[in-house]
């Protein structure tokens, strides 16, 4: 777990109290039953171990891992390279309006709603922080 934590330090979200992470991982489940196909519950299953994972990190240790143990490290494999690319996704368009501005979020930025909730939170223009996000998501194959 030590790894783990010093990634979740790296990212640096928000931590939260015991209702919101027990809340997001429910979420997540949730998400899970409704994955349809190999990869999307893939995807599904590292949002459970990255919620989690969080909620570990955030000091909330009384939370039990809600699936199977190898559905953990099957988890893993794909949550530090997606959560990763997202972190550096945003943190890059928030330096795109200035070099001050970093943004933490792992928000998927193909959902729009997502990315107006980001340039709300950030006081960052609404349309363009939109346009400059769709622009660069062309160039990161990755994260399409």
């Amino acid at each position: 777990m030590n790894l783990i934590n010093k990634w979740h330090s790296y990212l640096d979200m928000p931590k939260h109290d015991i209702n919101w992470h027990i809340q997001d991982v429910k979420d997540e489940l949730e998400e899970l039953e409704e994955a349809q196909g190999f990869i999307h519950k893939w995807s599904e299953i590292s949002d459970v171990v990255y919620t989690y994972t969080r909620a570990k990190w955030s000091g909330h240790h009384e939370l039990d891992f809600p699936l199977k143990k190898s559905h953990f490290y099957i988890g893993l494999v794909y949550m530090f390279p997606k959560y990763t690319l997202r972190w550096r996704f945003f943190r890059k368009i928030g330096k795109s309006f200035d070099r001050n501005i970093k943004i933490t979020e792992v928000r998927n930025p193909k959902k729009i709603h997502k990315l107006e909730d980001i340039a709300d939170k950030y006081n960052l223009d609404r349309d363009i922080f939109k346009k400059r996000s769709e622009k660069l998501l062309k160039r990161w194959i990755l994260l399409k």
